[in-house]
């Protein structure tokens, strides 16, 4: 008795087509984890912002002077110096395919590659300024670029370091 199984033909018209739909699929989940990623931006920028002002209200010194302020382990009493309110992984400055980059009492605001260093404050942090920028970079295909500043309003760029000049999302 003779077995019968596949053929090779048949066998690689079967990978043909699996490959087929790999090839159309695998792009649209590529677009879909970027989507994911710049609405994981947006969110973590506008946590750090509640932070802030959660910050200020409750220690009455204005803003932080760092993202890792606004951080801390739980397994301490909360300070001044870690707030505990902003998760650990957004206080070391990097979520989701995003570099996050805080400054304090910024001298000229404006869009941050990562190089910008806080300014000077009179008595307490009147203003702060956060960047994020995608991990393979602004425009290039893997996100888009945002800025926030103290006034709450966040900012995308489409082609370079967001600022505030570029214009607001979802407005």
């Amino acid at each position: 008795m003779a077995e019968r199984g596949f053929s090779l033909v048949e066998l690689l018209i079967v990978v043909a087509i699996i490959l087929i739909i790999a090839g159309i699929a695998i792009p649209d989940m590529l677009r879909s984890r970027i989507a994911a990623n710049q609405a994981s931006a947006v969110g973590s920028i506008r946590t750090i912002i509640t932070g802030e002002n959660t910050y200020a209200a409750t220690y009455g010194t204005g803003y932080s002077t760092t993202l890792a302020q606004l951080d801390g382990p739980a397994t301490v009493v909360s300070s001044i110096n870690n707030a505990e309110v902003i998760d650990s992984v957004l206080g070391s400055g990097e979520k989701s395919g995003y570099f996050f980059y805080y400054v304090s009492c910024p001298t000229a605001p404006g869009p941050n590659n990562g190089s910008m260093t806080n300014g000077t404050c009179a008595v307490q942090v009147y203003a702060y300024q956060i960047s994020a920028n995608s991990t393979g970079g602004c425009g290039t295909g893997y996100g888009l670029c945002y800025y926030a500043d103290s006034s709450g309003v966040v900012r995308g760029s489409t082609t370079n370091f967001a600022g505030p000049t570029d214009a607001p999302i979802g407005g």
